[in-house]
């Protein structure tokens, strides 16, 4: 009994270290973060991609968005990969002036497997562009993306995400629920990260890479995830990734638990087949680099092996009241306890994003009151996808019909709500 009280200790002080690492650099989001010199002043030239999987119902908004940027349009183009399509998405994006590239291959059809074949090609074609950013078919694109990512490509950045906002935030609990993760995330995470020179992350839209990265290699990605994996390879080798906050896309959330399931699902196996992958990589990074931008996308990727041990500590409780170690009412009480907490802790959480970014929050009070349920699933999820081998991809639904002009007017009718109040 001894040594299983030892275990239980160890788990539990393992957990303790990791969640106190990650609660101490999200609080370096209170720094105030300053401005980088240019080190060249130039105007790149953008390669704009959208990888487009049967989109007609939202790409028409998203290429309009793309063609009010304020940014020279001699300085960018927009691509769109035409992947596995049965319907008219190609057609509207050739009506509407773009460079349609159509790929045929059913049994290869994520993003991860359009973005390699796409890029190796224009890379084989020798196109003249500097940069290029990718854009789902569902997002639509602020005016002012291109200039604020010029400017971080100006200061030196090759690899930077923009801010990945939400159109439908309010639509049911569930898009509120990743609202609330996105939000927390950028600010928490990516944000605090980047003002302490540390890494973010790609978020799977709204980034841009410069051309010269992939030169050499190409893209060539192989998870359920390609923009997680991308980011660690690219933080193994010492380069870190920069942040824009205001380069914003807004992004499409699913608005039932059915589809939330499937997308969150794909995003969990894809996270275990990084770890699988990309452990090894990530320790010779921290090894060979010596910095703590290496040693963080580590941490990052043990978010695997922490759901393992949370499960261990789990099962190690219930052993050690099963020998009546632990009573069954101080059992109860210390996981009653434990679910209160994280119940209050997640949707506190909720309500001080809302308010540090000035967002309202009586729009949003059935996300925040669900939103502990809405991570509890994923957690659950986590869980399931450790004893699931396979995990096929599945087109999540784009229905939000909306316009860059309708979301900029209702955020400034929503800005000037909130300063009155």
């Amino acid at each position: 009994m001894k040594y299983l009280y030892i275990l239980q200790q160890a788990l539990v002080w393992l957990m303790l270290v990791y969640w106190i690492y990650n609660i101490i650099i999200a609080f370096c989001a209170l720094i105030r973060l300053k401005d980088k010199p240019l080190k060249v002043d130039k105007k790149h030239k953008f390669m704009m991609i959208i990888p487009a999987h049967n989109e007609e119902k939202v790409i028409k908004n998203l290429i309009e968005s793309l063609n009010l940027l304020d940014y020279p349009k001699d300085l960018y183009d927009i691509f769109v990969i035409e992947d596995n399509c049965t319907d008219n998405t190609g057609k509207i994006a050739k009506s509407m002036g773009c460079k349609v590239y159509t790929r045929n291959d059913p049994k290869r059809k994520t993003k991860g497997y359009a973005l390699n074949w796409f890029l190796n090609k224009v890379l084989e074609e020798k196109l003249d562009y500097d940069a290029f950013s990718v854009i789902d078919a569902d997002n639509v694109v602020d005016k002012n993306f291109l200039n604020a990512m010029n400017r971080k490509l100006c200061q030196g950045e090759t690899v930077i995400q923009g801010y990945k906002d939400i159109k439908n935030p309010t639509d049911s609990w569930i898009s509120s629920g990743y609202a609330l993760f996105y939000w927390t995330q950028h600010r928490f995470y990516h944000l605090a990260r980047y003002k302490v020179g540390l890494s973010p992350l790609m978020n799977g839209t709204g980034f841009v890479v410069k051309f010269d990265l992939i030169k050499d290699t190409g893209w060539n990605t192989k998870t359920l995830t390609e923009d997680v994996e991308f980011s660690l390879m690219n933080i193994a080798n010492g380069n870190k990734l920069g942040w824009a906050t205001d380069a914003i896309v807004y992004d499409e959330q699913p608005t039932s638990f059915k589809e939330s399931w499937k997308q969150r699902t794909r995003w969990t196996k894809g996270h275990m087949q990084i770890f699988k992958y990309y452990t090894k990589d990530l320790a010779k990074g921290v090894a060979k680099n010596r910095t703590m931008a290496s040693f963080d996308g580590l941490v990052y990727i043990m978010c695997v092996p922490v759901i393992v041990i949370s499960l261990l500590l789990i099962i190690v409780n219930f052993i050690m009241w099963a020998l009546q170690k632990m009573t069954f009412w101080k059992m109860l009480i210390s996981v009653i306890s434990m679910l209160f907490a994280g119940y209050m802790a997640y949707m506190l959480s909720g309500v001080v994003v809302l308010l540090m970014d000035r967002r309202p929050i009586k729009r949003m009070w059935k996300g925040i009151l669900l939103y502990p349920f809405f991570m509890a699933s994923w957690a659950i999820l986590n869980f399931i996808c450790l004893f699931r081998k396979d995990v096929k991809w599945e087109k999540i639904e784009h229905v939000k019909d909306v316009s860059i002009e309708e979301i900029t007017e209702n955020n400034s009718k929503t800005k000037k709500k909130t300063k009155k109040t």
